[in-house]
């Protein structure tokens, strides 16, 4: 039996044996470097496409007996490498000098990270919880108690209550056979991953500039521009071997100017040209005083914006306001370096921007990371050599979620809000339509935790990711987990903090252990062949996948099978069908094609059976409404837009070139809480380390947190390098050692890697102090702002969260669900339909009303009598076709407002003023029609109950024609009402 006091459950003393077991194997093998020490390498400088030169990076502790093809999974960067294996073992890598990607280099990570594999911890058989212990099972056991409470909650609850929160860790075969269960055999509009916390915003303003997914950018790009911009974007750090791409074109023949927009000082930013220092959450002013100043300047490229945009009036219009006077003071960046910036933004021939967490997790993620898509579109920069924009991942196999639809979006970049694209998808899959989720915008990710937290989510499947450390304002997170009425399924390679909150643990093989296919940033496609067999009973995710599939007969509408593959190779092809002729089009590809050589760029079809590096270089986008992926949102409030309004704009293939105006952080500091915090990554690590900090090197060299202060800061708290510092914010507080300068006053940083699976005794895990809040549209959490308190301790005293009593519940803890259960059988759970088919009847009935006093009312208006008698004539027949739904729902009338029949009662005075007041009022119930008939049809969908739909849709059609006459008259009588004195 496994058992844990704390968070997370990592066994110490096995862990340090096993890491000594691998350093002693490190004197017999070789390494080009110590890249934890030298982490970019030498340099190969160079100019031009394709004349990157070759470096092949290596690292072996014994000689290999054979290597493998396969790629790094620990950036988004997708480099190609071999896995060298020895008995069964893997005993190293080496870059891969065909790999257009890394051209044979590798980062600190890649050429480290693989020693975790063996690691003495890693789950080798499936742990099931009994009490407050997770006890060791069968896989029969694991995937029947799996399989036996999806069934439960399905039949009590309905498919809408189990959730799926997935990694950018797996692969692309996994990810589809995950969305085709989720999306075609449960029907769950719940699937997300951690990808929305790095990789949210790149998908959501490409779609919302260019109509779909996809970067306009190639690495290619990198080669031969003539100007590079970093936009929260530390590539030094993130991505380490395009940052070498970019260090060996600054020291070669005609070597590209950079801009870097940053708050921190980084090695990027110290290798800039210019660095602007904005203050957190003030990127979308200083984004717009540069364009504000390109325009000014003449620096745009007017035929291009005529020809492939629309909105160039709006977009100047917004940032006109923008002046550096302006953003200086908004933002802190010093006027003159803005208007540099914008000379060498507006002059250079060529532009490659980047954008990454530094927008994604900030203020206004999605409306800032357009800006720069609008950059370079006013520039007429897009499609060229040299010129591009890489929204970037934070993870290599984000790319995969966003394309096969085990997050949120659907399947092949088609749009949840086009019935055409669902239809295809049906078609695909053999499945009714009404069972794919398209009725709402999807649920993301800290959506479905709180749906988790109310119990309206009932399971909650997590896959190779960590949110008991990853994700905003951890005490609630580890509440909700925590919950014994929430079923926990996590797929891992070793114990976690979030495995330590699990009812059901099933070990997963890791990279190396396993073949699957990968997408890095710029559509680059790798194969990653298995190198050798995982340990014990662990099992592949797609393995896994398909058993419950199997298990929980999962059909077509034939009877069928749903999920018709069994291996990753029938995955990758049933995924090719489902991209057939959409942007991220796999057809050309094969397992064969990817073997031996470089990975391949989508599109690769029978038109680029080679691939395709550059998009757009027609200037033609995926905006026509027939293929466009979104309609697009406002990008202040997040609104969607309709499919109508979004024809009205008609893109035509043109990109959007969409403004916004700057709006504040949430949190700003005070006089408690007097610093900015963000966080984020360090080169050494990745995500919570459970591979990293397994790997002596990278663990050595990064071994725990650490707060980031000024110097100025540090002397007036007293703060030296070295001391304990106690952070707090509204939400908790950690304890770490201060690092003191390269970062201004006033801001404060905290690496998020580390949290409590190796026992560090004490609160440290920076996502204790985040903000439990998302961008309004890419739902991306704001981990980049939020304000705190410092001071000095003398040692730590904090204690380590623990979940000694979170699933095996105390005296009190029983004693209230004790309570929930009298409860429930006094007031059964139930479905809340019947609630809002009070309210319609109830709205309906009121309208009938309303309307008729009126018509008497102004009985001298004969259009007024005639057409108010008729619309409550019609109302008044809706109310007995209602009757049918309301004897099967039942329908719940204390829920009513009592302002439905009387608090909107007209004042039926008979003259032009009361007119239109005596309009007004019938308007509003109307509405209050609307709203009920909005509500019901979104749960019709998600009953898949036709009958009710069309129903609500033929009396929402009668509404539609009454709200319209209601307001036509309402202007028609309105000005002579208002504006002549009576």
């Amino acid at each position: 039996m496994i058992s844990r006091r704390r968070v997370g459950g990592t066994m110490p003393a096995e862990r340090g044996r096993d890491l000594e077991d691998l350093n002693d194997q490190a004197p017999t093998g070789r390494r080009t470097r110590d890249s934890a020490a030298d982490i970019w390498g030498e340099r190969t400088p160079f100019h031009g496409q394709h004349a990157w030169p070759v470096r092949v990076d290596e690292h072996l502790v014994a000689e290999p007996g054979k290597w493998v093809q396969s790629a790094c999974v620990l950036c988004s960067n997708g480099c190609g490498l071999d896995i060298a294996v020895k008995d069964g073992r893997i005993v190293g890598v080496r870059g891969r000098a065909a790999d257009e990607v890394n051209r044979g280099r590798l980062g600190p990570k890649g050429l480290n990270a693989w020693r975790a594999n063996a690691s003495a911890d890693r789950l080798t058989t499936p742990l099931i919880r009994r009490g407050s212990r997770l006890v060791e099972a069968s896989w029969d056991e694991a995937m029947g108690l799996v399989v036996e409470r999806s069934k439960e909650i399905i039949a009590r609850y309905t498919g809408s209550a189990i959730g799926f929160y997935t990694s950018g860790q797996l692969m692309l075969e996994e990810y589809y056979t995950l969305g085709v269960i989720g999306k075609a055999g449960l029907g769950t509009p719940h699937m997300d991953g951690n990808t929305r916390l790095c990789t949210a915003t790149a998908a959501a303003s490409l779609k919302e500039t260019f109509g779909s997914d996809g970067q306009p950018g190639s690495y290619f790009d990198i080669d031969e521009t003539a100007c590079i911009l970093h936009v929260g974007h530390n590539m030094a750090e993130t991505d380490t071997v395009l940052w070498m791409r970019i260090l060996d074109r600054r020291r070669g023949p005609e070597p590209p100017r950079l801009v870097a927009i940053d708050p921190r000082d980084t090695p990027t930013t110290r290798e800039a040209d210019l660095h602007l220092k904005p203050k957190p959450g003030s990127n979308v002013p200083v984004l717009n005083g540069l364009l504000h100043l390109i325009i000014a300047n003449g620096h745009i490229d007017g035929a291009y914006i005529a020809r492939h945009t629309v909105g160039f009036e709006q977009l100047r219009h917004t940032v006109e306001a923008y002046t550096p006077e302006r953003v200086q003071q908004l933002s802190g960046v010093p006027a003159g370096d803005l208007v540099a910036a914008a000379r060498i933004l507006g002059e250079a021939e060529t532009l490659v921007s980047t954008v990454l967490q530094g927008v994604y997790q900030s203020m206004q993620a999605t409306a800032a990371a357009c800006q720069v898509n609008n950059l370079n579109l006013i520039r007429g920069l897009v499609g060229k050599p040299g010129c591009g924009i890489l929204q970037m991942n934070g993870q290599p196999t984000a790319q995969n979620t966003r394309e096969t639809g085990a997050d949120g979006d659907l399947p092949g970049f088609r749009n949840w809000d086009n019935p055409e694209h669902i239809a295809e998808l049906a078609r695909l899959w053999n499945v009714d339509p009404g069972i794919i989720p398209h009725w709402a915008p999807p649920t993301h990710a800290l959506q479905i935790f709180r749906y988790a937290e109310q119990l309206s989510i009932r399971m909650l499947w997590i896959q190779a990711t960590n949110p008991a450390v990853t994700l905003p304002d951890l005490a609630r997170i580890r509440s909700i987990l925590s919950n014994p009425d929430l079923f926990v399924v996590v797929n891992e390679i070793f114990p976690t903090e979030t495995t330590a909150l699990a009812d059901v643990v099933l070990p997963a093989a890791a990279w190396g252990e396993k073949t699957g296919t990968f997408t890095n940033v710029d559509r680059t496609v790798h194969i990653a062949h298995k190198a050798i067999d995982p340990p014990g009973e662990a099992r592949s995710d797609l393995d896994i996948f398909l058993d419950y599939a199997r298990r929980m007969r999962l059909r077509d509408k034939d009877g069928a099978p749903l999920i018709k593959w069994s291996d990753p190779e029938g995955a990758f092809e049933a995924w090719k069908a489902c991209s057939r002729g959409r942007p991220c089009d796999y057809t050309g590809l094969s397992y064969a094609k990817l073997t031996g050589g470089s990975g391949i760029p989508w599109p690769c079809n029978e038109r680029f059976p080679d691939g395709k590096h550059r998009i757009y270089e027609d200037g033609v986008f995926p905006t026509s409404p027939e293929v466009c992926e979104s309609f697009g949102h406002d990008l202040i409030t997040g609104a969607v837009v309709t499919p109508e309004e979004y024809k009205a704009r008609n893109p035509g293939g043109r990109a959007l070139l969409k403004p916004a105006e700057y709006q504040p952080p949430h949190e700003e500091p005070d006089e408690a809480y007097p610093y900015w915090l963000s966080t984020g990554r360090l080169v050494h690590h990745f995500h919570t380390r459970t591979k990293t900090g397994r790997a002596p090197e990278l663990a050595t060299a990064a071994p725990d947190a650490f707060v980031q202060v000024s110097s100025r800061d540090a002397a007036a708290l007293g703060i030296g390098e070295g001391d304990w510092v106690r952070i707090t914010s509204r939400r908790g507080q950690i304890e770490v050692t201060a690092r003191v300068g390269g970062i201004e006053p006033g801001r404060v940083f905290v690496p998020f890697h580390y949290g409590y699976w190796d026992e560090p005794g004490r609160a440290r895990a920076a996502n204790e102090l985040t903000i439990f809040e998302w961008d309004t549209v890419s739902k991306q959490p704001h981990y980049k702002y939020a304000a705190v308190a410092l001071t000095r301790v003398a040692q730590p005293s904090s204690e380590q969260p623990d979940t000694e009593v979170s699933k095996a519940p105390g005296l009190l803890a029983r004693a209230k669900h004790a309570v929930q259960a009298v409860g429930a059988v006094v007031a059964p759970e139930r479905q809340h339909v019947q609630e809002y088919l009070g309210l319609l009847e109830g709205s309906e009935r009121a309208l009938a009303r309303a309307l008729a006093q009126v018509a008497e009312a102004h009985q001298a208006e004969p259009d007024i009598f005639n057409e108010c008698h008729m619309l409550a004539d019609w109302s008044r027949r809706e109310l007995e076709a209602l009757r049918g739904l309301i004897a099967r729902y039942g329908e719940a009338r204390e829920t009513e407002p009592d302002r439905l029949g009387d608090a909107v009662q007209p004042p039926l005075k008979r003259t032009g003023l009361g007119l239109v007041r005596d309009l007004h009022d019938c308007w509003l119930l109307a509405n209050e029609t609307h709203a009920s008939l909005v509500v019901l049809d979104q749960a019709a969908k998600g009953l898949r109950d036709e009958e009710m739909r069309r129903l609500v849709e033929r009396v929402d059609g009668q509404n539609n024609r009454q709200r319209s006459w209601l307001l036509t008259r309402i202007k028609q009588a309105a000005p002579q009402a208002l504006v002549v004195p009576s």
